[in-house]
């Protein structure tokens, strides 16, 4: 076991119902903010930038993909410039505002961040935490 791996996660799937459909988005979303495709099977892609991160893909068991309520997905940027880049990217692909980008301060005073709704109704997020306004 490694344990200077910085994260605690090794990948986030998502399930969707139109897969053509949600891999443009996220071709969109997440390559406003330097992530890209790095692995693909049939009915599934992963993004990231150096390896698969985040996955989006029709369900293993064949049934409907639903939207899990209380469940979301943060991406980590580093400028305020990348959360709004990605915001754009993801409303102009269709997706569905939750939050324009703005810090949100009930998160901490340096916490600048926007969410959408991507088209399958999954909330996501991307965040950058300004350590200029944290003092």
């Amino acid at each position: 076991m490694n344990d200077d791996v910085p994260s605690i996660l090794a990948h986030v799937s998502i399930g969707t119902n139109d897969f053509a459909r949600a891999a443009a988005f996220y071709d969109a979303a997440l390559g406003a903010i330097g992530a890209r495709r790095v692995m693909e099977h049939e009915m599934a892609v992963a993004y990231g930038k150096a390896f698969p991160e985040f996955w989006v893909q029709a369900p293993m068991d064949r049934n409907p993909a639903t939207v899990a309520n209380g469940m979301h997905v943060s991406f980590l940027t580093f400028s305020r410039e990348a959360v709004d880049a990605f915001y754009h990217a993801a409303i102009d692909a269709g997706g569905e505002d939750e939050g324009p980008p703005g810090f949100r301060p009930a998160y901490g005073p340096a916490y600048y961040a926007c969410f959408v709704r991507d088209l399958d109704g999954h909330k996501i997020e991307a965040m950058y935490w300004d350590a200029e306004r944290a003092g």
